[in-house]
This record gives C-alpha cells, sequence and structure tokens, in this order.
C-alpha cells in the first residue's frame, strides 16, 4: 500500500513539462483546482479530463505510475461514495430498509470520484516532475509578495520541500518496520478495529523515532554548513522564464476561461442532460 504513494516522488525523464518553470506548474496546478469547482456538468469534466489526460501524455511519466497512486486512497473514495449515494436527497432510484439512494446521490457521488481523483493527479505531476530544489526555488519565488506582510518565504519553502522529500523515505521506512514486524509474527490483518489499531502500535513508535533521528540528523548538518536563509542566499541555478513558459501560461489561462464559461452556461447543466437521456 505505501509503495503506491507517488506524492513527493520525482520521475527521472525528460519532457516539455519537466523543463518548464516550477513557478509554472505551481500556478497551473492551482488553476486547475480551481477550474474542478467552476463547473458541476459533464461537458465541465470531460474538459479538465481531456486537459490531464494531455498533460501527462507529454510528461512522458508512465500512466500506470501515476494512477496508483489512487489504489491508496480507494477506501477513502469508497466512503465518500457511500456517503453520498444515501445522504443527498431528491428523486429516488433504490430504496431498501431505512436507506434510499437517489439520482442526485448517484450523480454528485461520481462527480466526486472524478473529482478527486484528478485532485490528486493533478497534484502528484507536480512532484513527479520537478525536483525537490527546484520546487523549494519556485514556491520561494511564487510566494515571494508576502514578503510585504513580514512572512518568511523562504524558511516556509523550505519546510515543505524538506516535508515533500521526506514522504518517500518515510514511507520506505514504514514499509522496513512492517515487513520486520511481520517476520516476528505479527499479525495485521485478523481482529476487531481496536484489535487492529492496537497492533500498529510496533510500527507506529519506532517509526516516528527514526522521524526524529533524522530531523535532528538534518538540522546537525545544516548547521554545520553555516546554513543561513534568507534574501542574502544566492542561488547556484536562478530561475528564469522561456518562450515554453510563456506558451504554457497562454494555455492555463485559455484554459481556465474556457471551463469557467462552460461551468456557466446552462445549456451544459446536468439538468439538461438528464432531460436529453429521458427523451430518447
Amino acid at each position: 500500500m505505501f509503495r503506491d504513494i507517488t506524492l513527493g516522488q520525482f520521475y527521472q525523464t525528460d519532457s516539455v513539462i519537466h523543463r518548464l518553470d516550477p513557478r509554472v506548474k505551481l500556478l497551473g496546478t492551482i488553476l486547475f483546482f480551481v477550474s474542478l469547482f467552476c463547473f458541476n456538468n459533464p461537458v465541465g469534466y470531460a474538459v479538465a479530463l481531456l486537459f490531464l489526460a494531455v498533460v501527462i501524455i507529454i510528461s512522458n511519466v508512465p500512466f500506470k505510475y501515476i494512477v496508483k497512486g489512487l489504489r491508496s486512497i480507494a477506501f477513502i473514495l469508497l466512503i465518500t461514495v457511500v456517503i453520498n449515494l444515501f445522504a443527498v436527497t431528491g428523486e429516488p432510484v433504490v430504496s431498501f430498509w431505512k436507506f434510499t439512494i437517489t439520482k442526485e446521490g448517484i450523480v454528485q457521488a461520481v462527480y466526486l470520484i472524478f473529482k478527486l481523483g484528478m485532485l490528486i493527479i493533478g497534484s502528484s505531476i507536480v512532484t513527479l516532475t520537478t525536483t525537490p530544489n527546484n520546487l523549494t526555488d519556485g514556491l520561494e519565488k511564487g510566494l515571494g509578495f508576502l514578503k510585504i506582510f513580514k512572512v518568511p518565504v523562504h524558511e516556509v519553502a523550505m519546510m515543505m520541500s524538506i516535508a515533500l522529500r521526506f514522504i518517500p523515505i518515510l514511507l520506505e521506512e514504514t514499509d522496513k518496520i512492517m515487513k520486520a514486524q511481520l517476520a516476528r509474527g505479527a499479525d495485521f490483518e485478523s481482529g476487531n478495529v481496536f484489535k487492529r489499531v492496537k497492533a500498529y502500535v510496533p510500527i507506529l513508535v519506532p517509526l516516528f523515532v527514526s522521524a526524529f533521528r533524522r530531523a535532528n540528523d538534518l538540522a546537525m548538518a545544516m548547521e554545520a554548513r553555516c546554513y543561513r536563509g534568507g534574501d542574502t542566499r544566492t542561488k547556484m541555478k536562478p530561475l528564469k522564464y522561456s518562450g515554453r513558459d510563456a506558451v504554457a501560461y497562454v494555455i492555463l489561462f485559455v484554459y481556465t476561461a474556457g471551463s469557467i464559461v462552460v461551468g456557466r452556461l446552462p445549456i451544459f447543466s446536468i439538468d439538461t442532460f438528464m432531460a436529453m437521456f429521458s427523451s430518447m
């Protein structure tokens, strides 16, 4: 399960997405997230899915490698679907005992699956195509306007970069601890919920000890190298925009504007589509 998490991992290859400025990719991710909340109809989700598919293709990252990140949240998606099926009121489709599944609940559940799936895949593409150092520089440059409000932008960007970098390390450490406990006869599958939670205690304790040890080693290494953050720190490879970044910005803004238009036109509403299917 832990090997299926792709967030925070970098996939080494050469593509247009890899060569883009990290600020473009960060802004593009934000605009893509915003676009998913601009519409609530099949056409809008089809446009977002097409845009995401094009980005995945030109990123040269294997589709299976990206999609396997959804396995780790399959249980959360299942719970979300069940809640929407039974909690949303509307026209009944199936009724049994005290539960009723409505047409509106089915539609909302399908929309939510697409929305959460595209949110996770979209955020994974950023980390898969951007090195931690470039991600830190992009965050620092992109959030530079917050310095007006006395926000320590460099420190915030550094913390976020270190957190993303430690995700695959901690997942690998967790996998090693679980295998060691299984070799000692630990059982994580049988028993009720409380027994299963209790069985994970021998994993969490050494994992937290290892995480604190790594954090302490990292802090000592940074101090030994006289690390000092802030505006006086120079960059070995300063970020510079190129022509492809300008083209990417134009495409992003056109996509966002198109998403807003598609989301607001009544011709693309779910009621219109349901009426079309009913008349067929």
